[in-house]
């Protein structure tokens, strides 16, 4: 039993969802293109890459933005949106400080003393803000999101030879 649990991984999990009949239903009756939802290693590590980007993008209406550019890229677009997520109001202000902080290190600038969260201060200071915020979000959204990417890929081919190598296991003792 623990040596079949061993096998499962996120791959599996993704295949099991994918074969559910209210799925394919629901691409037939709204007539979505099916590489929006389809679940491969190609399509969900593209997914996550680009809900990752827009996640670290200091914008509002962040599900808009993956939602453009779903004509020009083929990737799963729950999984997109589900990555963007990860910026929500409990985590945008950390995500958002230290992406001005990587900005102001990266443009040479002292840091704004005597931070305040309330919208005058930002309305007052906005223009001090605006571009090392934007500057320090480059490494974020393009580094992690390509770590991300990598990371998956790696994983889900990892998967697959491991089940490949465990069932030529199961058939050479079978085989016995």
């Amino acid at each position: 039993m623990l040596e079949r649990l061993k096998y499962i991984m996120i791959r599996k999990i993704f295949k099991k969802k994918q074969s559910n009949g209210k799925i394919q239903e629901f691409i037939k009756k709204y007539k979505i293109p099916r590489e929006y939802l389809s679940i491969n290693r190609k399509s969900i590590s593209r997914g996550v890459f680009i809900g990752l980007f827009w996640a670290f993008v200091p914008m509002p209406m962040q599900m808009l933005a993956v939602l453009a550019i779903t004509p020009f890229l083929k990737f799963n677009v729950p999984i997109a949106i589900t990555m963007v997520w990860l910026s929500n109001p409990i985590t945008m202000p950390f995500m958002y400080y230290i992406e001005y902080q990587t900005g102001n290190f990266l443009l040479g600038n002292a840091s704004l003393e005597n931070i305040e969260l309330s919208l005058d201060w930002f309305s007052s200071n906005w223009d001090k803000i605006i571009t090392p915020l934007y500057i320090g979000t480059i490494p974020y959204s393009l580094g992690v999101s390509s770590i991300v990417y990598f990371l998956i890929n790696k994983l889900w081919i990892d998967s697959v030879h491991k089940e490949k190598s465990h069932r030529k296991k199961r058939f050479l003792k079978f085989k016995k």
